[in-house]
Formats: structure tokens, C-alpha cells, sequence
């Protein structure tokens, strides 16, 4: 499989994985809308590396983003022609967000399961709770980030693993064409530098390799370094990149 037909993969699995609460599809692109929680539930994505009709996305984009009391926000993988970053630079679009596309075979991965990571088939309460707390999420944040990890329909696990009897690592992973994505993967400060994160992807990724899975796919923002050394010694490699480029005000 060439790098671009895996990427696109990841791209799809990703999406399915996070899904945004409402979308719009457009020839080439997809536009998300979820209610701010993350740029990326709140964008507009090419969907294939030809990114074809992209004046018309745009217009389409800042329309319908500010009808919901939004800047227009684009998600540019580096799978795209570059023309479109270079569009949106000239419409003053500002980069911000590098972050980098993680990859690599569950063959390869530190794989294990692991009896003290409660593995949920649904995102609980309680899983949802303590996800809010150590994401530091408003109300108003723990609300939408609900709806998005409610619409999950691939296969997915809710992993979490207490310390103490407190929640100490979460995250999750869901299925979608044989790649496992990682999602949400967070630590309580307090309990870093512990291998706790590392036991958590570990068990999720045993619970993929289990249902089928061959590989497994995270994305993370170029500038955590603490995170960026977890995955990458736990086996996953940089694969390709994306930033985002934000409307300028008008």
C-alpha cells in the first residue's frame, strides 16, 4: 500500500473514530461542526490529495462556520496538493496546530493485556467524568465531548485504569478497516512518569489485535514532546503531518 492510499485510510479511520456532531459533505470535502470542543471536530477536511473545487469549499466553509458564530477553520494534511495550504495562505488563512500522524503495525507494538485497564464497550458516566476532570473540560465542554463519543459507530474501547481507587490514564480506540486509532489519551498530572499511559494503549492495542486489527493510527501535536517519546517507544512512527489554517477576521 503506497503512503498516500494508507494515509487516506488513517484519514477515514480518524474521522469515524471522532466524529464530529453534525457534517456537511462537498465533492471533495467534508465540513465538521461539534460545537467548538476540538478544531478538529470543527473543520473543514479534503478527503482526497486532489482537494478539487477548493475556491467554492472555502466560501462554503466561511459561510456555514459563521452562521454558527464561527471562524472558519481548514484541516491541511501534508497528503494534500499543496496548492491548497498556499490558497489559504494568500486568503490570509494563520497556520497553527502542526501536528504529526502516528503509525505502525500492532505486529510491532508493545502489546499487552493487562488485567487492572478496564477495557468499557461504552463510554460510562463515570469514564465520562473522569475524562472531563483530567481534560479540565467546562460543562458546556463535557456536554459536546458526550454527543461525539456517543455517535461512535465502529467498534470502540473505553479504557481506564485507576490508581488508589482515583482514575489515573484514559483513553480509547476504535476499529475501522483493520486500524486500531488511538483517541483521547490523557494521564492525571499528578500520576506521570509512571508507565501509566503506556499500559493503557498497550491493553487497547492487545483488545485490536484480538478483534482483528492490524495497525494502529494516532495523531498528536508536533510540539509534545513528553507524548511524542511515549509512542514512539512504544513503536509508532511519524507517517505524515497536518496544520490547520484559521479564517483571519474580517
Amino acid at each position: 500500500m503506497s503512503l498516500d492510499d494508507l494515509g487516506w485510510r488513517i484519514e477515514e479511520t480518524c474521522f469515524n473514530a471522532f466524529p464530529a456532531l453534525r457534517q456537511v459533505l462537498f465533492g471533495d470535502w467534508l465540513l465538521r461542526f461539534a460545537g467548538g470542543v476540538s478544531r478538529r471536530a470543527n473543520s473543514a477536511n479534503p478527503l482526497s490529495a486532489r482537494c478539487a473545487e477548493s475556491a467554492a469549499a472555502i466560501e462554503l466553509a466561511e459561510r456555514l462556520y459563521r452562521a454558527q458564530g464561527q471562524k472558519a477553520i481548514f484541516r491541511v494534511p501534508s497528503l494534500a496538493d499543496p496548492a491548497l495550504d498556499r490558497l489559504l495562505a494568500a486568503r490570509g488563512y494563520a497556520s497553527e496546530g502542526e501536528t504529526c500522524v502516528l503509525h505502525g503495525a500492532l505486529a510491532g507494538l508493545a502489546l499487552a493485556a493487562d488485567p487492572a485497564v478496564r477495557l468499557l464497550s461504552l463510554p460510562t458516566p463515570a469514564w465520562r467524568r473522569a475524562m472531563a476532570a483530567l481534560q479540565g473540560h467546562t460543562p458546556a465542554q463535557a456536554a459536546t465531548y458526550r454527543g461525539i463519543v456517543g455517535a461512535i459507530a465502529i467498534p470502540a474501547r473505553f479504557a481506564l485504569l485507576a490508581v488508589e481507587g482515583r482514575p489515573a490514564a484514559l483513553a480509547y480506540g476504535a476499529i475501522h478497516r483493520g486500524l486500531l486509532c488511538y483517541e483521547s489519551v490523557v494521564t492525571d498530572p499528578g500520576q506521570r512518569r509512571r508507565g501509566l499511559a503506556r499500559r493503557v494503549i498497550a491493553a487497547l492495542a492487545a483488545w485490536a489485535r484480538d478483534a482483528g486489527a492490524d495497525a494502529a493510527c494516532l495523531q498528536v501535536e508536533a510540539g509534545n514532546a513528553p507524548a511524542r517519546a511515549l509512542y514512539a517507544g512504544f513503536g509508532l512512527a511519524d507517517l505524515y503531518r497536518y496544520r490547520y489554517r484559521r479564517e483571519p477576521p474580517r
